[in-house]
């Protein structure tokens, strides 16, 4: 029994070992056979937007295939070093990622992932740059025009970052995504300002005031805030009303008063701001319902700074603020910079800075959020 059991396994090892080596053998021939083929033609596929493609066919051709008097059709496939290939793709900023194979028709398939810019950067010395999702600095290019955040005045130009620069440029890799993949914002603000103390100012398309955004801090939240403020409060009161919007406290708006206003450019403003609302159905902040106290409007002509506050409570009194001095309403330099036609930009080295104040200012309007 146990002698025909040894015969039995012999035998079962013996027929994997003979089916292993076919296997090999065909494998080989058919490597030899395909190696003895020739390339029938290059086929590019790039993956990007499709609207604004940073690289093209061309080259991508000059970089795998530089001689022009030796194209790759008509070549052994054997002579081909796809491994070195991808290496040499991989070399362009643009290229996220390329992988290059050869089908059964001899056909080399080479497929890139392209890098999509998420911001374009202007530095204080006047340089300008796009950075993608992971934060790469990209140059210039004139083949797409992308419409991107813009962020002036950064305090450094070198591609690697350390320290204060490198926390920045990561505040801004985070914020800028944001930005892009909400309409709303994309459509109001016109630019964000660095100001020297590595906080955000920005510029907002539609109303003449300031947004004190602070640091990258809880951005989301910030602009939560920022738009409630435009949605229920600005509304009613008028959007020119304030020179400053300051969003950088936490669970607060602070909106600094100014002088008369325009009526005219009020009354578009505020038609403008409502429709760029109405039409913005990608923002999560539709879901959230605050209630602004209704004495918020017929006291805002009484109280220069309006601090509004989440808060549990509906109906809180107004206080008078005899002690809080409104911050002072920083020059509003530059405007759109390119890539907007017709509109000349020169970043700006100093900005002035609107002053914090030293405590919390008296004058509160509550919401409620339910």
């Amino acid at each position: 029994m146990s002698i025909k059991s040894n015969i039995k396994k012999l035998l079962l090892v013996s027929l994997a070992i003979v089916l292993g080596a076919g296997l090999l053998v065909l494998l080989a021939a058919a490597i030899s056979k395909k190696n003895h083929k020739n390339c029938n033609g290059v086929e590019v596929a790039i993956n990007g937007k499709k609207d604004a493609l940073f690289l093209s066919r061309q080259e991508v051709l000059g970089i795998i295939a530089p001689d022009k008097n030796n194209p790759p059709r008509g070549k052994a496939l054997a002579s081909f070093d796809l491994k070195k290939m991808e290496n040499l793709l991989a070399k362009n900023q643009w290229v996220k990622k390329a992988q290059l194979f050869f089908d059964n028709n001899g056909i080399l398939r080479v497929s890139i992932e392209e890098r999509t810019p998420v911001a374009r950067i202007f530095t204080v010395n006047g340089n300008s740059f796009y950075i993608d999702s992971s934060g790469r600095q990209l140059q210039l290019n004139s083949r797409a025009t992308v419409k991107l955040p813009v962020f002036t005045n950064f305090p450094a130009d070198k591609e690697k970052l350390y320290g204060a620069d490198s926390v920045l440029m990561e505040q801004v890799r985070k914020m800028s995504p944001f930005i892009l993949s909400s309409p709303f914002w994309m459509a109001q603000i016109g630019q964000i300002d660095i100001t020297a103390d590595r906080t955000f100012e920005m510029i907002p398309v539609i109303g003449k005031h300031i947004i004190v955004f602070g640091d990258g801090a809880d951005y989301e939240q910030k602009f939560q805030r920022l738009f409630l403020f435009y949605r229920q409060v600005s509304v009613k009161i008028g959007l020119d009303k304030y020179s400053i919007i300051n969003v950088a406290f936490n669970n607060q708006v602070v909106a600094t008063k100014k002088g008369t206003t325009g009526k005219v450019d009020s009354i578009q403003a505020l038609k403008n701001i409502q429709k760029m609302i109405e039409s913005s159905k990608q923002l999560p902040y539709d879901t959230i319902s605050t209630t602004v106290d209704n004495n918020i409007v017929a006291s805002a002509a009484a109280v220069p700074t309006l601090t509004i506050l989440k808060d549990t409570k509906r109906n809180a009194a107004i206080k008078d603020s005899f002690n809080y001095v409104p911050p002072s309403t920083p020059v509003r330099t530059g405007g759109h910079p390119t890539p907007l036609k017709n509109r000349a930009f020169r970043p700006t080295k100093k900005k002035m800075q609107p002053s914090k104040p030293s405590r919390q200012p008296k004058a509160v309007m509550r919401s409620v959020s339910g």
